[in-house]
């Protein structure tokens, strides 16, 4: 890493950023970051992007002296140059973090009052809050879970994790929802039936044919609406709505 764009790459990838984030938040074009890549980061904005990644400014434009400012010029404390990657990481992105749930086990009966997903302790999984924001996401009711089979493939593969909105419950025709049948987690597009009914469809739907259900089946199978799907490998822009 010879000049200050090779280490500012670096440094993005360290926080897994890619240059459009970079770019969106310092507004400025894709172009003009992958400009700095080659070019290295004009003089009148190292002292900025210095700070939002809690490097010295020295050691950005010209990789001597230490890369953090906790850091001596002859000592590397590898803990605090973590934490301050991470304060930097989450200054840039202004990451919203989601708490991570999974199903609930099969094998363990689950309370009357118990959801068919339960929360990982101590387990957030951050999303760039103000992509969210613009989505109109409610961050006081999002998750992630992970995505089980291959019902949805190829679409989402067994194993991602999918965000859901819990608060947006109201069915438009053709998006994805994640609910729960009869104790079962499950990712379908809906699409409603007259009488209050609904059509759940897969994606992978050779496997996973269409099934209809009508008020009263779905009263009798135990099926709930948990909340859009807003995420998963991408984000899942709904179209606009004529009405809130």
């Amino acid at each position: 890493m010879n000049t200050s764009g090779d280490r500012l790459r670096a440094l993005l990838r360290e926080c897994h950023l890619s240059a459009t984030d970079f770019a969106a938040n310092r507004k400025v074009t894709p172009q003009h970051v992958n400009n700095w890549f080659k070019r290295g980061i004009p003089l009148a904005r190292l002292d900025e992007v210095a700070e939002l990644l809690t490097v010295n400014a020295r050691w950005l434009r010209t990789g001597e002296g230490p890369k953090h400012p906790s850091e001596s010029a002859n000592e590397n404390n590898g803990g605090d140059s973590a934490r301050l990657l991470q304060q930097g990481r989450n200054l840039l992105r202004g990451d919203a973090e989601i708490p991570l749930y999974k199903e609930h086990d099969a094998n363990h009966p689950r309370q009357a009052d118990e959801d068919v997903i339960i929360p990982v302790a101590g387990k957030k999984i951050r999303l760039p809050q103000y992509i969210l924001q613009s989505m109109n996401i409610d961050m006081a009711n999002t998750l992630c879970v992970p995505m089980v089979g291959n019902s949805m493939a190829d679409k989402i593969q067994d194993g991602s994790l999918i965000g859901i909105d819990r608060s947006q419950t109201r069915i438009v025709d053709g998006e994805m929802y994640a609910l729960e049948h009869n104790g079962m987690l499950r990712f379908n597009y809906l699409y409603r039936r007259p009488g209050g009914g609904l059509r759940l469809r897969s994606h992978n739907s050779d496997e996973y044919p269409d099934e209809i259900f009508n008020a009263q089946q779905l009263e009798q199978e135990n099926i709930r609406i948990l909340g859009w799907v807003f995420w998963w490998s991408t984000f899942n822009r709904r179209q606009e709505m004529p009405f809130s």
